[in-house]
Parts: structure tokens; C-alpha cells; sequence
């Protein structure tokens, strides 16, 4: 080896030994270290009560609620993300909602950001619009608005109702891309109801899990006026909860979307039941309101050629009520339509 040889290879030898190299850490969000298996996540089967009602390890600083928050434990500085906020239904809690329709097993793949919040009545109200508005708040700022590639609102029963009726309010309609409901009713044309739907609560579970009549009167008749803002909408739902009609063949929706024709529907296999299921039904089980967790299929049905790459769909899960966990085929279904649809009103939002 020559002396010059010699004198580069030292050189270079000494830079490594010398030099440290910077590994990006993954981000943690809201103080909540992300974990492997997923925090308070249900098991395939007999999730406990102590779980499903645990309100959530995030703080939110303004109102000192809590909430859960789900990303990637991978998930990078400056990542492009699809950041969701998903509300339970009435008498529900956070992460009853979380293992209902189980996110959180798919945030790696898809790169999602889930918050789940909690209402302390057990009922969506206007008096928690501050709290859900200052979680938004948080976790774009500590993503960065340029990095939330659409921003989605996920609501179960009355969580879908306080869904539709937060999505006309100034915060939410500049911010929101997409409504994806559960069972909590249709824009574009509703499904009437089974005949069955709801009977056997007990009085006591009545009042403390059902919205005041004139709070429901007014979210059932805002689904009847369609909302100034464009979204993309999933409408899914369980063919026990309909009546003989079914799901209606059109969409008054998709129509304002500029979409195309209804196009075939797809048939979703599961061979695996979903986690969670309302055990206070089942004596005497009422398969409209939903019966124990079973695998299943679904029908997934789209509309064409949505203007601006939005999407408009409808599932409908055959045999299962209002109540049972989402299979896993089928959730992954409903977030493939999610993530598809273009987003970006987050992004494009400016003096903030």
C-alpha cells in the first residue's frame, strides 16, 4: 500500500470511528408512548368490562380530559398521515369504540393517526364540541398540518349523529375530508328501521343511554338536509338494523358529489369474529340491536367517478345487528375506502 493509500485509509478509518450518526426517533404523540401489543386492546374474545370502559392514558391539557390516541409506533417526523377522529355511540365509552371497530390494527399498514375521545354523560352534546375541537387542535399541531394528508370524522349510532352535526360547524367543515358512519345514519337517504330495533332495554339503561328526544329529533332531521360542505361518506351498517327494504339504491349524496352510477357490489369474507358486543341485550338477545360476536360477509357497494377523488360507499354487514364488533377483513375494507379518497383540507388551511 502505498503512503497515500495508507494515509486516506487512516483518515477515513478515523472519521467513522469519530463520527456519531443521528437515527430518527419515532414521534410519540400527546406524551402516550406507542406500544406493541396495542394498549388496552381487546382479546379475540371475553374483553372484560374493566378494559372496554378505561378512559384513555392522553390528557387534553385545556379541559383535563382524557382521550386514547393510536399512530404508528414507527411513525416519523414529517410523515403523511390520515388522522381520524372517532366518536362511541350513546351509553358507550372510548375504548368500547376502539376495539368495536378496531383502527388501531391497522394503523401501521395505512399509516394512521386515531383519537378517540370520551363523554362523560355517555351522550354527544354541544357542551363537548370545546374538548373534541381542542384535541383536533393538538394533534395536527404536533404532526404539523402539512402532514395530515385528509382528516376524517368515525362515529358510531350517536357518535355518527354528533358526527353529522359537528361536520356543519364552522371548525369541522373547513377541516373535515370524509364521515365514515356506523350505524349512525345515512346522508343521501336513510334505510328505515327493523320493527325491533332497540326493544328490551331495560328503563334504567334507557335513560342513561339514550339522547334526550329533542337532541335525536334534531339529529334525525339534520340527516334530512344535506350539509353546504363536500365530503367524501361511508354509510356502514348491519342488515338486522334495516327493515324489508334495505339499504336504498341511490344517493342523493353521491348525486351532490357529481358521482357516477352505483356501481356492483363485493362480497367481504370473514372467518374471524370482531371483539366487543353489548352484553346487557342478550337476555333476551335482540338480533337487530346485535347479537355475541360471529364471523361474517359483507356487501361493499361504491359510487363511480366522485368529482375530485372523493368517495361515496355503503356496506352492509349480512346477519349482524347494531352492536357487534366489526370483523377484521371487513374493517380493513372501510379503511381502504378511507384512505383512497382525496383529502387535504387541513393542509390547504392558512393563518394558523
Amino acid at each position: 500500500m502505498s503512503l497515500a493509500s495508507r494515509f486516506f485509509f487512516l483518515a477515513a478509518a478515523a472519521l467513522a470511528v469519530g463520527t456519531v450518526v443521528a437515527i430518527a426517533q419515532p414521534v410519540v404523540l400527546s406524551g402516550v408512548p406507542c406500544a406493541t401489543p396495542t394498549y388496552l386492546h381487546c382479546p379475540d374474545e371475553g374483553c372484560s368490562s374493566a378494559i372496554v370502559i378505561n378512559q384513555g392514558p392522553a390528557v387534553e391539557m385545556k379541559t383535563r380530559r382524557t382521550y386514547f390516541i393510536d399512530y404508528p409506533c414507527d411513525l416519523q417526523k414529517g410523515e403523511k398521515v390520515t388522522f381520524i377522529l372517532a366518536l362511541h355511540g350513546a351509553g358507550s365509552y372510548g375504548n368500547w369504540q376502539r376495539n368495536y371497530f378496531p383502527l388501531m390494527d391497522y394503523k401501521e399498514k395505512y399509516r394512521l393517526v386515531i383519537a378517540t375521545p370520551n363523554s362523560p354523560t355517555h351522550v354527544w352534546s354541544q357542551a363537548d364540541d370545546e374538548y373534541l375541537q381542542n384535541i383536533v387542535t393538538s394533534v395536527v399541531d404536533q404532526l404539523g398540518k402539512q402532514n395530515i394528508k385528509a382528516f376524517w370524522l368515525v362515529g358510531h349510532s350517536q357518535g355518527g349523529m354528533t358526527s353529522n352535526r359537528i361536520v356543519r360547524t364552522p371548525f369541522f367543515e373547513e377541516r373535515v375530508d370524509g364521515w365514515l358512519s356506523l350505524s349512525g345514519g345515512r346522508l343521501g337517504g336513510n334505510p328505515g328501521r327493523a320493527g325491533s330495533f332497540g326493544a328490551g332495554r331495560a328503563t334504567a339503561t334507557a335513560a342513561a343511554a339514550t339522547p334526550a328526544a329533542a337532541t335525536m329529533a334534531q339529529a334525525m332531521a339534520a340527516l334530512r338536509e344535506a350539509p353546504s360542505n363536500e365530503f367524501s361518506f361511508i354509510y356502514e351498517t348491519g342488515q338486522r338494523e334495516m327493515d324489508d327494504k334495505g339499504m336504498p339504491e341511490s344517493s342523493e349524496w353521491a348525486k351532490k358529489l357529481g358521482c357516477g352510477a352505483r356501481g356492483a357490489s363485493r362480497e367481504v369474507v370473514d372467518t374471524k369474529a370482531g371483539y366487543v358486543f353489548d352484553s346487557t341485550r342478550q337476555n333476551p338477545p335482540n338480533p337487530s340491536w346485535g347479537l355475541q360476536p360471529a364471523p361474517g360477509k359483507a356487501m361493499v357497494t361504491a359510487y363511480e367517478g366522485c368529482k375530485d377523488g372523493r368517495v361515496v360507499a355503503d356496506v352492509v354487514r349480512i346477519d349482524k345487528g347494531h352492536t357487534e364488533g366489526l370483523e377484521p377483513h371487513v374493517t380493513e375494507e372501510l379503511v381502504k375506502l378511507l384512505v383512497s379518497a382525496k383529502g387535504g383540507k387541513v393542509t390547504a388551511m392558512h393563518g394558523e
